[in-house]
């Protein structure tokens, strides 16, 4: 049985995917048996021997063998979701179903992908036990218009844009229309703010120090809401709603 599945670079001798079964090992790099088990990038900037890609069952490991080159594991799904596996570092564990691994090699960034087995999780019920439910630990409430504004931050880089500028309070006004009749400009303002209180990135206005100011209120946010996965890709539906949403 395959465990992971290799997929070449475009413009490289193999065209086929690699099907890795447990335990098996797969080396990349620019000299190689394209032929047996070796994936060749035939790239002036990759080492001979760049690497290696161990199989298990349930996740992969990724060996940086280079002298000088730290590589990228990207999880597409994951809006900037990534890895750094530094030169020399062997079998570090790579937890994505789906994984893009970038080699920086002499001014261009190569990549190419793989994908691992789909995650498995236990049952999430509370097994019995009595007594007071777990506080969550972020209170999001899915239906109000702070929470679209907040889609609406991260959507670019929830469709696959990483590194994407964040949307101008003009733009988040254009793309909420639709889904919040008479939205403003102080409406998207008052909705940020009100978000970095919730959130606990900044004091109340009770608890403020005089002449302090947060910048950055966007992109704290949207590192916070992609990292804990307090938005999802799912999440994007709000944006096309009917536009019924409450206030706040």
């Amino acid at each position: 049985m395959y465990s992971i599945v290799v997929v070449p670079p475009p413009g490289t001798a193999q065209d086929e995917q690699v099907r890795l079964a447990p335990g098996e090992r797969l080396r990349f790099g620019r000299s190689g048996d394209p032929d047996g088990r070796d994936l060749v990038i035939a790239h002036e900037g990759v080492p001979r021997v760049a690497g290696e890609i161990t199989a298990f069952p349930a996740y992969w490991l990724l060996s940086n063998l280079s002298d000088d080159q730290t590589y990228v594991v990207e999880n597409p799904e994951g809006a900037g979701e990534h890895i750094k596996v530094a030169p020399g570092r062997v079998e570090a564990p790579v937890p994505f179903e789906f994984s893009r691994i970038v080699l920086p090699a002499a001014g261009d960034l190569l990549a190419f992908d793989v994908w691992a087995p789909r995650h498995t999780f236990r049952n999430a019920g509370r097994d019995g036990l009595s007594g007071a439910a777990t506080a969550p630990a972020f209170a999001l409430d899915h239906t109000k218009r702070y929470f679209a504004v907040l889609v609406a931050l991260c959507e670019p880089r929830l469709r696959g844009e990483p590194h994407a500028a964040l949307p101008a309070v003009e733009q988040l006004v254009e793309r909420l229309g639709p889904v919040w009749p008479g939205v403003t400009r102080s409406a998207v303002y008052w909705n940020i703010d009100y978000l970095a209180v919730k959130l606990r990135l900044r004091p109340g206005p009770h608890e403020t120090e005089a002449g302090r100011r947060t910048n950055g209120k966007k992109e704290t946010l949207v590192s916070l809401a992609l990292r804990f996965d307090l938005v999802r890709e799912d999440d994007l539906v709000v944006l096309a709603a009917s536009p019924t949403r409450s206030a706040r």
